[in-house]
């Protein structure tokens, strides 16, 4: 991913905006159990953190990437950047990330080896129980063909998915992308957790996904 770049403005860290403590939790996991099952490639950023840098990264990203671990952990993700990359597509993730708002691009980006890969990156925000921003979700898959658009067909997959979940399945996941948590979900849809954690867990089934990065990942490659 060629952009993770921090929001346009700092945290007030005096403020109610950041709750200062030694480990932040995703939907009652660690950033990196968030990742760590999913097969697709994930990182998390902490835009808190200087030049928001990666903090967790699992093993499919290791894999595609051909980086170690401790070389990717602290880095922003625009180390994957290459001569190639195109400007107007790290800018578009960078709008994402400003705004905090959902993004997904088919950029070029280049492996540890130097070997350029079309690269399909979603990026979402992720917010913690008071609503303010606490990590970025960042996702990559490689696609086979390096052309424009090439990422159509697991796009409309995508969307064909979300289209058959239930009104309230694709209600909660679209919430989930907005990166909202079971709490801030239940308080908005006015149901309670216990409600969501069941649709949740039946729209995770008929999506089939197993973890929390994955249904995001679906909902943005849907157009959500």
């Amino acid at each position: 991913m060629s952009a993770f770049w921090p929001p346009g403005r700092q945290p007030d860290r005096k403020g109610t905006l950041l709750i200062a403590r030694p480990i932040h939790y995703l939907c009652d996991m660690s950033a990196s159990d968030l990742i760590a099952s999913s097969a697709i490639a994930a990182v998390v950023s902490d835009p808190r953190l200087p030049d928001n840098p990666i903090v967790a990264c699992n093993d499919a990203f290791v894999a595609l990437t051909g980086y170690d671990r401790d070389e990717i952990i602290g880095q922003n993700c625009r180390f994957l950047a290459g001569k190639n990359t195109e400007p107007w597509l790290t800018e578009t993730l960078r709008t994402g990330i400003r705004m905090c708002r959902p993004a997904m691009v088919e950029i070029l980006n280049y492996k540890k080896d130097g070997t350029p890969f079309r690269n399909a990156v979603m990026v979402a925000p992720i917010f913690d129980g008071e609503g303010a921003l606490e990590y970025f979700l960042g996702s990559q898959v490689q696609i086979a063909d390096d052309k424009a658009r090439a990422n159509d067909a697991r796009r409309g997959l995508a969307h064909d998915r979300v289209a058959a979940l239930s009104p309230r399945q694709r209600e909660i996941l679209i919430e989930m992308a907005k990166g909202k948590l079971n709490k801030q979900i239940a308080y908005d849809l006015g149901l309670s957790e216990r409600t969501i954690k069941m649709h949740r867990a039946a729209m995770f089934k008929a999506l089939g996904v197993r973890t929390t990065a994955d249904a995001i990942r679906v909902a943005v490659e849907a157009g959500y």
